[in-house]
């Protein structure tokens, strides 16, 4: 008999509000109430790291887990060691110390985030109250990028879809993306200062949870020029339990359709 669980990954943080946001992301996604529901962590929250919620799901009786990464980027380093720890590839593209994960059921993968059309929403929502006058402001989207070869061009493509459907949603005259690895901020910035310095500039960071990046490493970066930001990140927002919602629609679709062939 076929019971299908679910599993989310996400990085972790040692702050309480961090889990609390990504747990009431999860509580607030609609799900099917026969379905198990365990939201993981990649590291540092003691009872809720990847391997407990595979144990608990498995011992429910789930033998089918369908994964969510709810990750920003298929550029994340920790996708690729955690598709290998899971056993959905063979092996990492890059070296790791996660070993494999002890699991009896069989995985379904999902995509973490990349260019999806609901987020572009969501990050349109959070900088609109910074705009004033679409048609003669710049949207710069900053990430957390990748140096590692591959990484960095999936960063570089999810970014740059996104900035796009942000561009076309709020009307914005330029959209832009930079990464803080390697460290491209600044001299996107100043190279819009130099091509279109009519623009007023409105960066908008792409992280999951505010903190360290968006807090203290984003405003470093630009120091000296002038933008506007509000740090507001992609948590807490309705598009994101969304976002859960269809992951696993279509996941689990995906399976029963398999299934039945």
């Amino acid at each position: 008999m076929v019971k299908i669980g679910l599993l989310i990954i996400s990085h972790g943080s040692r702050s309480d509000t961090w889990v609390q946001l990504v747990d009431e992301a999860v509580t607030a996604a609609g799900l099917p109430e026969d379905v198990p529901v365990f939201s993981s962590f990649l590291e540092i929250v003691e009872g809720r790291l990847i391997q407990d919620g595979i144990d608990a799901l498995e011992a429910q009786g789930v033998t089918d887990i369908v994964v969510i990464p709810l990750f920003v980027s298929s550029g994340s380093t920790h996708i690729d060691e955690i598709s290998y720890a899971l056993g959905v590839i063979p092996a990492p593209q890059l070296p790791t110390d996660m070993g494999l994960f002890r699991v009896k059921a069989r995985i379904h993968f999902g995509q973490p985030i990349d260019d999806d059309p609901d987020i572009a929403q969501l990050l349109a929502d959070k900088i609109a109250p910074l705009s004033v006058q679409p048609d003669r402001e710049l949207v710069l989207l900053v990430g957390h990028g990748s140096v590692e070869n591959g990484f960095h061009e999936r960063w570089k493509q999810g970014l740059e879809q996104l900035a796009a459907r942000m561009k076309a949603l709020g009307g914005f005259a330029e959209a832009d993306v930079a990464m803080l690895l390697p460290d491209q901020a600044r001299a996107r910035m100043a190279y819009w200062q130099e091509r279109r310095p009519e623009l007023d500039v409105i960066v908008s960071p792409l992280f999951l949870s505010e903190g360290y990046f968006t807090n203290e490493v984003i405003p470093e970066r630009l120091e000296g020029f002038a933008y506007r930001y509000n740090g507001a990140s992609l948590l807490p927002h309705p598009l994101i339990s969304r976002w859960i919602e269809r992951q696993f629609a279509v996941l689990a679709a995906s399976y029963s359709h398999a299934d039945k062939r």
